[in-house]
């Protein structure tokens, strides 16, 4: 395996909860898991994140409140987005951000993407996301 050269590690109040939300539920796949650390790496078609449970060890600067993670999200770009809806359906998962198409502008180009935001069970928010293309921007929004 291939470990992407920035990956990130959230703290988790719940591993095993965690671990259902984002495997059985979003779909990501387990790459390894050190049970006695409480403790896996997880994937999606290529994007890496790696889950810790709480423990008095943990590099936590401020005890953890709900929702975690305020201020950030994680964009995981994905070939579809058709997959992720589906599973966000079949367990009634609530979306932050409903799929919406969106362009964002790079330079004289802008590049479009479509896209939904969710909440994991800690809050952190997930950004899926699928590639539309670019196109020359009009600089008309």
């Amino acid at each position: 395996m291939e470990f992407n050269r920035l990956t990130p590690e959230l703290q988790v109040s719940n591993i095993a909860q965690s671990k259902l939300f984002y495997v059985k539920q979003l779909g990501f796949t387990v790459e390894f898991e050190r049970e006695e650390d409480r403790f896996i790496l997880i994937s999606y078609e290529g994007s890496q994140l790696m889950l810790e449970e709480d423990h008095p060890e943990a590099w936590i600067t401020e005890a953890p409140v709900f929702p975690r993670g305020r201020g950030i999200n994680f964009q995981i770009e994905v070939n579809s987005l058709s997959s992720i809806i589906a599973k966000i359906k079949e367990y009634c998962i609530t979306y932050f951000r409903e799929p919406k198409e969106q362009w964002y502008r790079i330079n004289n180009k802008e590049e479009g993407v479509k896209e939904l935001l969710i909440q994991d069970p800690d809050g952190y928010l997930l950004r899926f996301q699928e590639y539309l293309g670019e196109r020359d921007y009009t600089g008309l929004i």
